[in-house]
Parts: C-alpha cells; sequence; structure tokens
C-alpha cells in the first residue's frame, strides 16, 4: 500500500502535542468581539482538544 500524504489544511490547523494529543484553536474568536463577555472570550481563546470519533479521521489525515 503506498504512503499517504499529509492534509495540509488539516496540519495547519491542528498541533500534536508530545504525549500524542491533538489540539485545535476554539471558534468564534475573530470578530463581533465587542458583544461577547470576557470569560466568554477567554474560553476562546484556549486550546481544545480533539476526542472521540473525530480523532481518529484526522489522525488519518496527519499521516500519525
Amino acid at each position: 500500500m503506498p504512503k499517504l500524504k499529509t492534509h495540509k489544511g488539516t496540519a495547519k490547523r491542528i498541533k500534536v502535542t508530545s504525549t500524542g494529543k491533538l489540539t485545535r484553536r476554539r471558534a468564534f474568536g475573530a470578530h463581533l468581539l465587542a458583544k461577547k463577555s470576557k470569560s466568554r472570550k477567554r474560553r476562546i481563546n484556549t486550546t481544545a482538544e480533539i476526542t472521540g470519533g473525530e480523532r481518529k479521521n484526522i489522525k488519518r489525515a496527519l499521516g500519525i
């Protein structure tokens, strides 16, 4: 079976930690920030871990 190419769009958006976890940025933090509360904006600014069935598909896309 041939090698799989890395999906570059996914590779730019997702970071693999040293323990093998997948992290991503949260959505809704780019614009319309005046109406969002400080606590909500702080939460948006943190990274999130990718879990569940989606993790398997992303790992395949990254070639891990």
